[in-house]
Order: structure tokens, then sequence, then C-alpha cells
């Protein structure tokens, strides 16, 4: 991420606006810019940053992402970011509907809950 790239959201942030990233990788690259909460910094290489429920995210209010495979990393991921139960439920609606899974079409645009004390510890 280029320092200006990284100017414009911060600036956009301190505004109240709301950022928004569009897949997990854009996703999983914001949360590696961003050393402390609501700061994003000029990044380059390689993350191995992993998240899973519990994580605490720092800079990105919604995602715009596919319905990823149940069991998947990026499964634990989109419920770190919006809570098991919500994702769960739209799994549901997905399945019910005829949604197509993978990366195939069908997406959704989820929003970052504030986990309650069970999520938090992982307990969820």
């Amino acid at each position: 991420m280029t320092q200006s790239a990284a100017d414009a959201i911060n600036a956009a942030h301190a505004q109240g606006r709301r950022i928004v990233c569009v897949g997990t990788t854009a996703l999983r690259l914001v949360e590696s810019a961003c050393p402390e909460a609501g700061r994003i910094a000029a990044f380059r290489g390689d993350t191995d940053i992993f998240i899973t429920p519990g994580y605490q995210f720092r800079i990105c209010d919604l995602l715009l992402t596919n319905f990823h495979l149940p069991r998947s990393t990026l499964f634990m991921l989109v419920s770190a970011f919006s809570g098991l139960s919500v994702m769960q439920a739209a799994y549901a609606e997905a399945v019910a509907k005829g949604y197509r899974f993978y990366s195939y079409g069908d997406a959704c645009l989820l929003t970052r809950t504030e986990k309650t004390g069970a999520e938090k510890n992982g307990e969820v």
C-alpha cells in the first residue's frame, strides 16, 4: 500500500467515513497495514495475518466478498468479521435460495459487528 493510499484511507476514517474492503485479500492488507486501531501506514511485503473469530479489527467497517466454502479459513475470516451466528444465518438463507458458493457469482456486503464477551474470548 502506497503512502498516498494510506493517507486517503486515514483521511476518510478521520472524517467518519466507512472503510470498505472489496475482498478478503484487501481486508487482510489493510489490517496488516494498520499497526494501531484507526491508523493505516504504508505497507509493502508479505503478511502472515490469519484472521479467526476473536480477532479485533482495527480499520475495516464493511466487507464485500463472495460466499466462501463452509469450513474454510475464509469462512473463519468472515465469521470473525460479522459474527458466527450472523454468518450461519446468511449461509442458511443462501442455501435455501440456491446461491452459488466459492467464486461463482454471488456476493454479500458484510458489516463488522461488535463482539459479545464470549466471542471476544473465542468461546463462540
